[in-house]
């Protein structure tokens, strides 16, 4: 007997990520990279990570860890003592209680997110995500099962959500909305003013949820007071998870250690999805992040200085080149200026910058400077820049944007 088999096919993706891709700003700075490899003079604005080190005492906690052998699986979702300082951390800093059964620990604040929308998105449920907005937000839901409803915030409104296009955006299908503050990409943070209508607007909702990534707490410039929800409104705080980590402050994105506090059913519940995929955050990870947070703390003040600094440089330098406009961020380390003066422009070459996404692409080719289109984000026609790098390095990006721009021949 003769047994036919099939011919074997292609691979063929699941449908929950067939139409996804890989994030377009690690595209950019895959391409960026390469091309300073082939020995071009690239200059890299589209990395999210500080340029600072991580802090000695935080690496000495983790040798620390090494060298008495905690080597060895930890809890599931974060040691007890990090747990704790995460508590600790939430009290002093924020005004909010969670117990420890409040608190998670992932491998990234990413993580994190995955793990709350895993956990609690049925197909068709609905996300709010104000947009421009973080690129995983996207597709995090996509894969989760839901539907990202995207709402958008220009500059006009300074990048936030107003309560009015919050309450336009809910259906019967809601079932979070995230904000993100200080913002990527835009570097707008919502004040105590700005969420009490919004906090109101969810009030009056009950299914509806919040996210709110708390990233870039530390990194404020101006004298801003930051604030988050779960402290503004109490009401609300069983329906708000804060999410957090130590990737931004402490320059620690290799590490990979996210953090959460929200209702203990919602955690436990992302605990499930978590104990499927990764299990418990690095060991050793985890004792740096403890270090980070019961450490000496002076620094962050320190380094969000220096990044102000950057910001005012970055800031002026694009405002003074025609046909750009940027807006001056109160936190984050990022940039999200309009390009719109420039659509239309043509170049040397006779080629018409017809979107953010060319004017991008043919500064990485003329000027070798790298930065993301405001399509990345959900909204154009801008661009960012991140000014996590040295100030020489900001002087000469910013000297090869304003040349290549003077070539330009501008749209009447």
């Amino acid at each position: 007997m003769t047994v036919h088999m099939p011919e074997t096919a292609g691979f063929v993706p699941a449908d929950r990520i067939a139409t996804l891709g890989v994030s377009e700003i690690l595209q950019i700075g895959a391409r960026a990279a390469a091309m300073k490899r082939a020995g071009r003079p690239t200059i890299i604005l589209g990395a999210g990570e500080p340029d600072f080190d991580t802090p000695e005492h935080v690496k000495a906690g983790a040798a620390q860890a090494m060298a008495e052998g905690r080597t060895k699986y930890t809890a599931l979702d974060g040691t007890p003592e990090l747990k704790a300082a995460i508590a600790e951390k939430f009290r002093r800093e924020n005004g909010v209680d969670y117990p420890v059964g409040a608190i998670t620990v992932a491998a990234g604040a990413k993580q994190i997110l995955f793990n709350a929308l895993m956990a609690s998105l049925n197909p068709g449920d609905e996300v709010i995500l104000p947009t421009p907005c973080w690129t995983s937000y996207f597709d995090i839901v996509r894969i989760a099962g839901g539907v990202p409803v995207a709402v958008p915030c220009d500059g006009a409104q300074g990048f936030r959500l107003s309560p009015g296009d919050l309450a336009a955006a809910i259906t019967p299908r809601s079932r979070w909305v995230i904000l993100n503050s200080p913002s990527n990409p835009t570097g707008a943070a919502y004040a105590e003013a700005d969420y009490r209508p919004l906090l109101d607007v969810l009030l009056a909702h009950p299914r509806l949820w919040l996210l709110v990534d708390d990233m870039y707490e530390h990194i404020t410039y101006d004298g801003f007071r930051f604030v988050t929800p779960a402290a503004l409104e109490p009401r609300l705080k069983d329906r708000i998870l804060t999410v957090n980590g130590v990737s931004k402050a402490y320059a620690m994105t290799g590490w990979r250690i996210g953090y959460a506090g929200g209702p203990e059913a919602l955690i436990r519940a992302m605990a499930v999805v978590q104990s499927q995929s990764t299990s418990c955050p690095s060991s050793i990870s985890q004792a740096a992040a403890l270090a980070a947070l019961t450490g000496p703390q002076e620094l962050l003040a320190e380094r969000a200085e220096s990044f102000r600094r950057r910001r005012d440089l970055v800031v002026a330098g694009l405002n003074a080149i025609a046909g750009i406009e940027c807006r001056v961020p109160e936190g984050a380390f990022y940039t999200f200026a309009s390009c719109a003066g420039l659509i239309g422009a043509v170049t040397p070459s006779g080629r018409v910058i017809d979107c953010d996404r060319a004017f991008c692409a043919w500064l990485l080719e003329e000027a070798d400077v790298a930065m993301v289109p405001g399509a990345a984000f959900g909204l154009s026609p801008y661009f960012r820049i991140s000014y996590a790098t040295s100030e020489a390095e900001l002087h000469e990006a910013l000297a090869r944007i304003t040349r290549a721009c003077a070539t330009l021949t501008r749209p009447h």
